[in-house]
């Protein structure tokens, strides 16, 4: 069993870079300006021999109203309570203030495990601040640098002593079942394999801010689990939640699902901040293996949107067009017929790939998206066989034979699949690069066609089978056989 570490403490105090060195990755996004996390972040944390998750929160803040302010407060009161322990981090640089002692009266109420951390402790400057930190009646501070890694140490002997603690409880509870630390797949992204708890379903769900993505994404799981609300651009960090999403069949599959930060066009990004916000998410859609694009339906398939659903087909993932706030259409087969037009015609390059309507705020659709993404994923692996693929090329070629560009007869002698998650083709054949771009398309789309690979992004490889005569081009050593018999001159006479 491993406990969980939820880091809490007023904003910019350093929490998130503690984080990232405790996971050992830059996961979490670290800048100067204060409040730059805002969701809760996850990961399997690690000192030595002592293993953990930890949990990186928003910072305190005063309010707790409603704004955005008062909801990210919320969002932390609540991982605290969540968590077996919580490392309540103070800025040895700045002292204590009036705001930290709100705040350790809270948490002593929230958590019986509450571990007290002076930050940025490096250099004599702290040294006031250390003694300050005994009035908060949390114990003896731990001097820590999380840039630097001082600490560390001091951390782990506070830590073990729970840890094992937390180990003999599992001992005794026979009904505990234990978790399983969930990492990002670092196998061979080829091979296929079927969604398990130890490696789930990777699902990024990206678009323009205010999509909804956030919503979604709870509605899915059953929790308020990611900040949502009605301005723009909330989210900053790619977020992943495990669940276990069952469809209409009852059947839960193991999934882990990325929110991302919505991406505006690049001419309109200008700070620092929404830069690294934007780069975070199109990692995500990197490590994902389907790509949901979220459209809003009173603004779906602009430019941006387009530049998105591309973005994922180019990096190979399964895609699934989402079209969320279908609640607030009246109108609902005319526009349901306008939006699979616009599809077609703006984004032939997926061709086939699904489109879900979906309300996040009531769930409708959910269903149907999740029965869209495991088709999609199940596409995404497939596998032809060698000799279906040659039977197909066989008839591809009577149907359409190739063009003979400058009179080069072009001969294309057989295909195999290469690769699956995205399928990838090589089709021997002589000239490749005489073949036209337009009839490589021709059997890109037979191959969706007839294999039932709809929105596949396919790739497709032409390669020159080569001469298979050794001795072509090559001057014979030997004589010939009309110089083998024919005779000396003799003398001149």
């Amino acid at each position: 069993m491993t406990f969980t570490l939820a880091l809490v403490g007023r904003p910019n105090v350093g929490k998130s870079t503690l984080f990232n060195r405790l996971v050992g990755k830059k996961l979490a996004l670290v800048d100067d300006q204060p409040g730059v996390t805002r969701d809760l972040r996850e990961g399997p944390g690690r000192i030595a021999d002592i293993k953990f998750t930890v949990i990186d929160t928003a910072g305190l803040e005063m309010a707790t109203d409603e704004s955005l302010q008062g909801r990210m407060r919320k969002l932390t009161e609540r991982a605290v309570e969540m968590a077996d322990v919580c490392l309540f981090m103070i800025d040895a640089r700045v002292g204590v203030l009036p705001a930290d002692r709100i705040f350790a009266d809270i948490l002593r109420k929230k958590n019986a495990h509450v571990i007290l951390a002076a930050n940025k402790g490096e250099g004599r400057a702290a040294d006031i601040t250390i003694l300050e930190a005994y009035a908060l009646g949390l114990g003896e501070p731990i001097r820590l640098s999380a840039e630097h890694g001082e600490g560390m140490g001091e951390l782990m002997d506070v830590l073990r002593p729970l840890s094992e603690e937390f180990e003999e409880r599992a001992k005794a509870d026979l009904s505990f079942a234990p978790e399983t630390d969930v990492g990002v797949d670092d196998e061979d992204p080829d091979a296929p394999r079927v969604p398990t708890r130890a490696k789930p379903l990777q699902i990024a769900v990206v678009g323009r801010p205010n999509a909804g993505k956030s919503t979604l994404i709870n509605k899915i799981i059953g929790e308020e689990r990611l900040l949502t609300g009605p301005e723009a651009g909330i989210t900053r960090d790619a977020i992943s939640v495990m669940t276990e999403w069952a469809g209409p069949d009852g059947v839960g599959v193991p999934m882990r699902i990325f929110d991302t930060a919505g991406m505006r066009k690049k001419a309109r990004i200008n700070e620092k901040l929404e830069k690294m916000s934007v780069s975070d998410g199109l990692r995500a859609v990197k490590f994902a293996e389907v790509v949901v694009v979220l459209l809003d339906v009173d603004i779906p398939f602009e430019q941006q949107d387009l530049r998105i659903a591309d973005l994922a087909e180019r990096e190979g993932r399964a895609v699934v067009i989402g079209v969320n706030k279908w609640d607030t259409e009246d109108d609902k087969q005319d526009k349901l017929r306008e939006l699979r037009e616009e599809f077609a015609r703006l984004l032939p390059q997926l061709r086939g790939a699904p489109l879900v309507t979906v309300s996040a705020k009531t769930g409708k659709g959910l269903d149907r998206l999740q029965q869209a993404i495991m088709k999609a994923y199940d596409v995404w692996n497939r596998r032809v066989t060698t000799a279906q693929l040659n039977r197909w090329l066989t008839g591809m070629l009577e149907q359409h034979p190739p063009p003979a560009p400058g009179g080069k007869r072009i001969k294309m002698r057989y295909a195999t699949q290469v690769k699956t998650r995205p399928p990838g083709f090589v089709v021997m054949t002589s000239h490749p690069d005489l073949v036209p771009a337009s009839y490589s398309r021709y059997l890109v789309n037979g191959l969706r066609d007839d294999f039932d690979m709809p929105g596949a992004p396919i790739r497709l490889t032409l390669r020159d089978q080569g001469d298979k005569n050794p001795y072509k081009g090559k001057k014979s050593s030997q004589p010939s056989r009309l110089s083998k018999h024919k005779k000396a001159p003799g003398p001149d006479r």
